[in-house]
């Protein structure tokens, strides 16, 4: 077994992390869900189901992680010997691993966006479009690219060859080295995005839309949303959570990293939120507009189109996305790469090889089911889609589920305390609130996501 890596520095122990929070959900399904559920009236509920929820199913991992210093199958059978807790774990490797079969094929079609925009690919014919004609121009060419054979399964292997060089590089040379780089640009790229948009016209009433809450769209759905949109943008449930910080020092302070982790994914999730409402309203484009695939692939090249330089403010923006599904896309490697290593002990580049390799193949079968393979149905659903649902409707749900469980009922006597005091080395941990909520308010609350998702 190959010694336990640990990251460097709390720099690059927070970027690492938060570079594995933020991804494809603070753009893509955020806004969707903001647009949906009375604007602010859900982003004030989803900013208390982080804190109320999301932090302490975050610190249960971070204690699990750091206490057993093995992979997410590793700590169960460490601090759980003889048991079946490791299905949990085993069950996160599962989800990590379904995930990044679709996953990849989403940031590989950023990447032929991004590639798209700064060729200027992207825009040409725009001007005999029409301005009204552009909406149609813009969906006739995301169903070209998606549904074409070879195009997305190239840039989707680029992408995987770029995440087998990275996790070559192991903890400190290749994960943390990224994300000290990435997390900066990505926040920059945020800036140059947000002063854009806010200088469009009319700019003002999409931010009012953003930010005036509509206290009359919020049922028991909208909460169970905000309860979903909590747990998925923070990565819980995947098993990231619980190896990232099995790479943790000993000093490190889980609490505030918990925090940070926490705060930084709401920020970005606003930020892209003041950038998204006004540049879709500055054009009077409807709600339809703003949903997943459509608002990234259409609407925004769409308004893109409108400004001067549109492949300039194009490319940023798909440079942005980029990074944010990279970093996103390196952790949820690791998940599997961990694991290998840690039980079968294998070293970093055979198992980086053996959790990647294959799905070139997995995934050219996801990004097919767009095109040769859109009348291949499971249960109803593409391969795409049933391996959406399955990881985030069913695995994940799980996981977090055991995960608390087992922290908030069957750990080791004094291991949540011991991991959030430092092993009594600081005050004020907090202990007891984030036990309760684990024990009884985050179980109930992943169970009713669950229920809600099939009624």
């Amino acid at each position: 077994m190959s010694e336990k890596q640990q990251f460097a520095s709390k720099i690059g122990l927070i970027a690492a992390t938060v570079g594995s929070a933020i991804g494809l959900g603070n753009v893509w399904r955020f806004p969707a869900e903001t647009q949906t559920n009375g604007g602010a009236a859900f982003l004030i509920l989803y900013i208390v189901c982080v804190l109320v929820l999301g932090v302490p199913v975050m610190l249960a991992e971070f204690s699990l992680g750091r206490g057993g210093r093995s992979d997410a199958i590793g700590v169960f059978r460490k601090l759980a010997p003889g048991s079946l807790w490791w299905i949990v774990g085993a069950l996160g490797v599962l989800s990590a691993y379904v995930i990044l079969m679709y996953y990849m094929v989403v940031t590989g079609w950023t990447l032929e966006y991004l590639v798209q925009s700064v060729d200027g690919a992207l825009y040409s014919g725009i001007g005999t479009a029409g301005t009204e004609g552009l909406a149609g121009l813009f969906t006739e060419r995301m169903n070209d690219y998606v549904g074409s054979t070879w195009s997305p399964l190239i840039f989707t292997w680029i992408v995987i060859g770029l995440n087998i060089v990275i996790l070559m590089g192991g903890v400190q040379k290749g994960i943390e080295r990224l994300s000290n780089v990435l997390m900066p640009v990505l926040f920059v790229i945020l800036l140059l995005m947000l002063v854009v948009s806010l200088t469009l016209p009319d700019a003002g009433a999409g931010v009012a839309y953003f930010l005036d809450p509509d206290f009359s769209k919020i049922d028991a759905r909208t909460v169970i949303s905000a309860l979903g949109q909590a747990l998925f943008s923070l990565s819980i449930g995947m098993g990231v959570l619980v190896t990232y910080s099995s790479y943790y020092p000993a000093s490190t302070r889980l609490g505030r990293t918990s925090v940070i982790v926490a705060l930084t994914s709401v920020l970005v999730a606003v930020l892209m939120g003041l950038i998204i409402f006004p540049a879709v309203t500055s054009f009077g484009l409807d709600g339809e507009s703003m949903r997943g695939a459509t608002l990234i692939f259409v609407t925004l090249p769409e308004v893109f189109a409108r400004l001067p330089l549109p492949w300039l403010w194009s490319a940023l923006f798909f440079a942005l996305l980029l990074v944010a599904a990279i970093t996103s896309t390196v952790s949820i490697c690791e998940v599997p790469v961990a694991a290998l290593q840690d039980r079968c002990g294998y070293s970093r580049r055979r198992a980086v090889l053996t959790v990647l390799l294959p799905l070139t193949a997995l995934s050219a079968l996801c990004s097919l089911s767009f095109g040769p393979l859109a009348d291949v149905k499971i249960l109803g659903y593409t391969i795409f889609d049933f391996l959406d649902m399955v990881s985030t409707n069913l695995l994940l749900p799980a996981v977090a589920l055991g995960i608390c469980l087992y922290m908030g009922w069957f750990a080791p006597k004094g291991l949540l305390a011991d991991e959030l005091s430092n092993n009594g080395s600081l005050r004020g941990s907090a202990t007891p609130a984030v036990t309760f909520l684990i024990r009884y308010l985050a179980p109930l609350a992943i169970a009713l996501i669950v229920v809600f998702n099939y009624i």
